[in-house]
């Protein structure tokens, strides 16, 4: 395989790192240089590096990133679903207290892992070093 080969196929031109490719590699848990690799090992762990193209992940730190997203996008989808089901059909308390609580932590457990994805994809396209780099 050429480098052009390789560029095409992880995404870069000329050593840059595609931020977009990454992203979306990221977001579906693949390794962000070659797409074929996991990013995540159990919920949230990244791996050290990856199987197939043997990147390395395991220097980068993505903290409060990830949550902070997850928030910000769970919180843009329930809140005004409250508010529309509560105009609309003004249900008691404690069906609101029943559905929007296990809505909240479906969204965010299932949000969370992906949202990590695209910060750790974006993290490597940029080239950030990790807290064991620095």
């Amino acid at each position: 395989m050429t480098a052009e080969d390789r560029a095409v196929e992880d995404g870069t031109q000329d050593g840059a790192r595609s931020k977009t490719t990454a992203a979306l590699r990221g977001l579906m848990g693949q390794c962000p240089a070659c797409g074929r690799g996991r990013l995540l090992r159990n919920y949230l762990k990244p791996v050290d590096h990856c199987a197939h193209c043997g990147e390395a992940f395991g220097h980068l730190r993505a903290d409060d990133a990830p949550p902070w997203m997850t928030i910000l996008i769970v919180g843009h989808i329930i809140i005004p679903a409250v508010l529309s089901v509560e105009q609309r059909y003004e249900p008691a308390t404690w069906v609101h207290l029943t559905i929007w609580p296990l809505l909240t932590l479906l969204l965010t457990g299932l949000l969370l892992p992906r949202c990590k994805g695209v910060v750790l994809g974006l993290l490597w396209s940029t080239g950030a070093p990790g807290s064991e780099r620095a």
